[in-house]
Formats: structure tokens, C-alpha cells, sequence
């Protein structure tokens, strides 16, 4: 269809320039005494020549003044995509390893006028590979007063910077400012707040931030229970001031935790040391009928009260499920020893070396020997708990 339209405009064409030419008519130019005649025909290709002329000299006249600018033009597209192609040699090298070769090429982007926030991030987690703190602070402040991203960028940046130096307080400082800048706190920013919270041993926002990266499904099931353990684990060590803070924070911890082994341990320690040595027994207790460990069992000889009758009886009823337990019977022999059972706790002790050779018991059994007078088998049995 389009060579076809073509093809009429040129017969057209064709018929048009013969009509021309048949024509009789003339122009005619009268200046006195001067009088210049044409044919029609003539004039209007004259005149349409004319038009052309002036047209293309018009053009040539602007293109003239605006060379300057098309130069200037020219110029930066050319050093923007050098300084793109900067930029881009510089994130391929940072992520290749290659710290030194990321650096240089994010600098000689920014030279260039690359004018992204980028470079200036790239070139400071590359100087940061690199030790060189100085230089990665300079490019950090390049990097401020950017666009909500790239400051989004800086202040990640910064923070993880601060978190490997150990300055979680800082690092804190650091997503606080990127909160206030209404910037919503994402996966990124919550994990490195889970790792700033560890550092400054804040347990209570530890758990906090665990349970919004749960709810984002954003960390491992066993792993998430893991640091929630550490948490409440930490946090039973440091807060085991007085007896009153120690009990509430017992009763905040949840019941999947109070049974475990390492937490059941720890308090049952911190409550002895603070003298309540029957809720020590109660919570080890617990956690042992709740699930068996033979190193918790061996804390429940250390609690003693003046009347260990029950806790005798207790841990015989564990002994006809677990007779192979060297835990157990170090444990009933250091009970039995405390009330002046003196031939059971032997018969317990002896029974417990039977089954595994430990200090606790040699230890123990020494104890025993000098409450009984033997101080030379006392001695014989410190030497081998040595």
C-alpha cells in the first residue's frame, strides 16, 4: 500500500510539472528603467529555490550558535556513562572480593559526576573490608544529605559498620535515626537491631525484636528458639539481684523454657545463692520430670535444707527409672551424706565411681572420709579428685 501511494504521488508529480510548462503565462519586473520578464513557470521554481536556500542557511545558522552547548552536551553524557560504567566495575569488583579495585572504581565514578549515593557506600563497605576507618567515614559523610534511599543505604551501612567495631549503643543511635526518617524498619534493619540488642545485652528488646521477625516468618524456627533461650538465660544471670526481681522474672519466662536444662540449671543456682534453696529444689524438680538430664540431676544433691528427707525420697523414686544415672547417685550421696546417712551416701557414691569416674564424686566420698575421721583415705581420695 505504500509503494503504491508513492507510486500515484510521482505521476502526479509528473503531470503537474508538464502542466507547468504549458503554461503561457509570464512575470514581469519593472524597475525604470530596467524591466526583466519570465515565464511563470520559472518564477515559482525560482521562488520555491529561494525558500529552500534561505531555509537551509536558517538551519545552519542555528546549529552554528547551539554547537557550544551540543559540545558541552556531548561532553557529560560521555563522562556520565564513564562514570557509569565506573560505577558498575566497582560493584562487580566489591562482590568479586576485591576491596582495593572497588574503591579505586567507585572514587573515579564519583570524579567522573556519577552522582549517585551509591559510590559513596560502596567506596566506604570497601574501605571498611579494608581497615581503613578513616577513609570509610570520609565517604560516609560524601554519602549524607542524599535522597530517603540513599540515606536508607548510608545509615545500614553505617550501622553494620559500628556493630563490627562492638559499638551496639552507636549502632542503635544509627537505626533510631533511620526510624525518625520515617523509614519502616524492614528484615535488614530488624536483624541488625537483633545483633546491636546481643551486643548491648538489652535481653528484654532481644526478645522483642525475636518476636517481630517471627511474625515476618524472616529466621529459622531453631534457631529463633535458641536465641530466645539465650535471652531468657541471660537475663535470669543479670537480674538475679535480690530474691523479689529473681521470682518475677522466673514467672515472665515461658513454660517451653522453665524445663530446659541450661535455664532450670541457672536458677536453680541463682535461688540457692540467694538462700532459697527450696525453690531451687522445686523448679529442678520439675524440669527433670518434665524431661531427664543427668547434669541437672547432679544440682539437685547441691541444695540442701536443714531436712533433705524429701529430696531422698524424690531421687529414689528417679532411681528405680534411671539405676545407670552416676548424676543420680552423686546426687542422693550428697544428700544422704548431708543428713548424716553416712553408710547409704557412701553405698550412692561408690555406686556413682562404679559407673563413671568423675572429681564431683572422688571429691565427695573425700568429704565423707574426714566427717568419718579417715584422714588418711580423705587425702587418698582429694589426690585422685585432683
Amino acid at each position: 500500500m505504500k509503494h503504491l501511494l508513492w507510486l500515484l504521488g510521482l505521476f502526479a508529480a509528473a503531470v503537474a510539472v508538464m502542466l507547468a510548462a504549458r503554461n503561457p503565462g509570464y512575470v514581469q519586473f519593472v524597475y525604470p528603467p530596467y524591466k526583466i520578464e519570465m515565464s511563470l513557470t520559472l518564477f515559482v521554481f525560482a521562488l520555491l529555490a529561494g525558500f529552500a536556500l534561505c531555509y537551509l542557511l536558517v538551519r545552519l545558522a542555528v546549529v552554528t550558535l547551539r554547537l557550544p552547548e551540543y559540545v558541552r552536551t556531548f561532553r557529560e553524557e560521555r563522562a556520565t556513562s564513564k562514570g557509569r560504567a565506573a560505577m558498575i566495575e566497582a560493584l562487580k569488583a566489591y562482590f568479586e572480593g576485591r576491596f582495593t579495585a572497588a574503591e579505586k572504581a567507585a572514587v573515579r565514578a564519583m570524579e567522573l559526576g556519577e552522582k549517585s549515593g551509591l559510590n559513596s557506600i560502596v567506596a566506604a563497605r570497601a574501605a571498611h573490608e579494608l581497615r581503613e576507618f578513616d577513609r570509610r567515614d570520609a565517604y560516609l559523610a560524601g554519602a549524607e544529605g542524599k535522597t530517603v534511599g540513599e540515606s536508607t543505604m548510608r545509615l545500614m551501612a553505617k550501622t553494620e559498620f559500628l556493630l563490627d567495631q562492638k559499638q551496639p549503643q552507636s549502632a542503635l543511635n544509627s537505626l533510631k535515626e533511620l526510624s525518625d526518617s520515617g523509614m519502616h524498619k524492614h528484615i535488614g534493619a530488624l536483624s541488625l537491631e537483633l545483633k546491636a540488642q546481643q551486643q548491648a545485652r538489652n535481653w528484654d528488646a532481644v526478645l522483642e525484636v525475636m518476636a517481630q521477625l517471627e511474625k515476618r516468618n524472616a529466621i529459622d524456627k531453631t534457631v529463633a528458639t535458641q536465641m530466645r533461650q539465650q535471652a531468657w538465660l541471660e537475663k535470669l544471670r543479670s537480674q538475679a539481684l535480690d530474691i523479689a526481681t529473681l521470682r518475677a522474672v522466673w514467672k515472665s519466662i515461658p513454660g517451653e523454657f522453665r524445663h530446659r536444662a541450661k535455664i532450670a540449671a541457672a536458677a536453680a543456682e541463682a535461688f540457692s545463692k540467694l538462700g532459697d534453696c527450696k525453690s531451687a529444689q522445686q523448679l529442678l524438680a520439675d524440669s527433670l520430670n518434665a524431661q531427664w538430664d543427668s547434669e541437672l540431676v547432679a544440682l539437685y544433691g547441691e541444695c540442701h535444707n536443714d531436712d533433705n528427707i524429701a529430696q531422698i525420697e524424690q531421687a529414689e523414686r528417679w532411681l528405680k527409672q534411671h539405676t545407670d544415672d552416676a548424676g543420680l547417685l552423686l546426687a542422693l550421696g550428697k544428700l544422704c551424706m548431708h543428713q548424716q546417712l553416712w553408710g547409704k551416701a557412701q553405698s550412692y557414691l561408690d555406686a556413682s565411681l562404679s559407673l563413671e569416674t568423675s572429681q564431683a564424686a572422688y571429691a565427695a566420698l573425700g568429704q565423707l572420709a574426714e566427717k568419718l575421721g579417715k584422714h588418711e583415705e580423705a587425702l587418698a581420695y582429694f589426690q585422685k579428685a585432683m
